[in-house]
């Protein structure tokens, strides 16, 4: 291989590493985001059993706004 298509392949590999390595990042944030919402729903759903205020609805019973 000659030294042109060497350092182009360079360059394209280094490319290719800054945009993976972007991509990493914002997904590790997103990541982030979206564990910090589940443990909040997870604490509420929580809440909201041991309130007794599930909101499920068996069978035939009609939901309390009847």
């Amino acid at each position: 291989m000659e030294q042109t298509e060497l350092e182009e392949r360079l360059a394209h590999l280094i490319r290719t590493v800054d945009d993976l390595s972007d991509t990493i990042a914002r997904q590790d944030t997103e990541i982030a985001i979206l564990t910090r919402r589940v443990e909040m729903l997870m604490r509420r759903e929580a809440e909201r059993e041991a309130d007794g205020t599930g909101g499920v609805v068996l069978g035939d019973e009609r939901p309390p706004h009847y």
